[in-house]
């Protein structure tokens, strides 16, 4: 494949003709979003040849340049569906139904893989695969079925890092499949629809992003913080468009960038997977309150079918599970502890004794200290007066499910549900 960072106003017109004729630009923008956000990171996407050769490509998220492309070995065998866990960890079925790992060694000037092995030896007949980046690889069979695997190491060595399959559902015949953050997958249909789905525990909910215009690709992948990127077979052609809110379940924040694709040919590949949680993007000036908007969308739910590491006490699980769908940097270290949360605040150098902002964390303790390594709540700001002195919570547990409280001072009283005074608040990184 050939980098290329520009492209001249021929190329641009022929490429929009061709994606008009494909049913790509029935809507032509997304909706402007409501500030500027800076972005981090490269959107690592490898693929196969159809020669069994592995290639890997890196874009600037921001932009939707190509910075280089490289091309590796062949692998051996005749690949059927891919994962990307990390930047040098690839999980790739064959079409005889076995597990491979694929271990890269570099992608820089070279592609080189420093290991090829064959995991599982069948049963793997998965037509589409993809991974998270917090835990779960998802897979789809010929027949629609969604299926859910914990894989619990890096660079899983068997059925024994790859386990707790669970069947989330049927009725899932895609045209394409990818994942999108934490539990979040989208999908295209053969009609062009673009679907998200939101995966809690056992069950899942459906949102239509898109009624049409998706029909064109073959192949659709996501890096993360909302970048998509959509391949068309016919040209070789990849687009690249970014959903400002990957938990809304709303496509109308999806900006489209037609008119400046990342290439305009040249992405041949059988196969693409895009490394999971490589790029960020953080609007300083919204991240609380996409935070506080995610928190108040759960009050009520109990999340039952959600799998929390203690179905009885996950206020720390809640926090991080609004923080993870808005890529807050370092949400996967929080725990099922409360005091997690003091951890992370103190790592991060967003630990406050006072001075709550909206969707930070806030911690109470009936013994009125944390320095004894204990907590026994946390929830979420969602609201802050005007002088600072008083707040409203958004928090899981309590109550055996998400509950918002009213207004209350938080230096002067204990928390509306008895758990002693709030005693710290700890800001999202952004």
């Amino acid at each position: 494949m050939r980098t290329t960072t520009t492209n001249t106003g021929r190329a641009v017109s022929l490429l929009l003709a061709g994606a008009v004729s494909l049913s790509l630009l029935t809507a032509s923008t997304g909706t402007a979003q409501a500030a500027e956000q800076v972005c981090t990171g490269t959107s690592s996407i490898y693929g196969i040849l159809d020669d069994g050769r592995l290639t890997y490509s890196a874009i600037t998220p921001g932009t939707g340049n190509r910075i280089r492309t490289r091309t590796g070995p062949d692998l051996g065998f005749e690949p059927k569906a891919m994962a990307t866990l990390n930047f040098n960890t690839i999980l790739v079925t064959s079409t005889a139904g076995a597990l491979y790992r694929i271990d890269v060694q570099t992608n820089d000037e070279t592609l080189a893989v420093s290991a090829i092995d064959k995991i599982v030896d069948k049963g793997w007949t998965h037509d589409k695969l993809s991974y998270d980046g917090y835990g779960h690889l998802y897979g789809t069979t010929a027949d629609g079925t969604l299926l859910q695997y914990l894989v619990s190491q890096a660079k899983p060595k068997g059925v024994e890092h790859i386990g707790q399959r669970a069947e989330i559902g049927t009725g899932f015949v895609l045209k394409t499949l990818t994942t999108v953050g934490q539990d979040r997958l989208i999908a295209t249909t053969e009609a062009g629809k673009l679907l998200s789905y939101k995966i809690i525990g056992g069950a899942w909910k459906r949102d239509d992003l898109k009624e049409s215009g998706w029909s064109g690709f073959d192949q659709v992948v996501s890096s993360g913080s909302g970048f998509h990127y959509g391949r068309i077979a016919t040209t070789g052609a990849m687009y690249w468009y970014k959903d400002a809110n990957i938990s809304d379940g709303n496509g109308d924040d999806i900006t489209y960038h037609n008119d400046d694709p990342v290439d305009t040919s040249g992405w041949t590949q059988n196969l693409l997977s895009a490394a999971p949680g490589q790029v960020t993007c953080k609007s300083v000036s919204t991240l609380g309150q996409d935070i506080a908007k995610d928190a108040r969308a759960e009050v009520g739910n109990d999340f039952n079918d959600y799998d929390f590491d203690y179905s009885r006490a996950w206020c720390a699980e809640f926090v991080k599970y609004i923080w993870a769908g808005n890529d807050v940097t370092g949400s996967s270290e929080v725990d099922a502890r409360a005091i997690s949360l003091r951890e992370y605040g103190l790592k991060h150098d967003t630990y406050r004794t006072g001075s709550p902002k909206v969707g930070d964390a806030v911690l109470y303790d009936t013994d009125g200290s944390l320095t004894d390594g204990e907590a026994d709540h946390v929830n979420i700001v969602v609201t802050v007066s005007s002088d600072g002195k008083q707040i409203e919570t958004v928090g899981g547990n309590e109550s055996h499910q998400v509950q918002k409280t009213g207004w209350f001072n938080w230096d002067t009283a204990s928390s509306p549900i008895g758990a002693g005074p709030a005693l710290a608040f700890i800001s999202p990184k952004g």
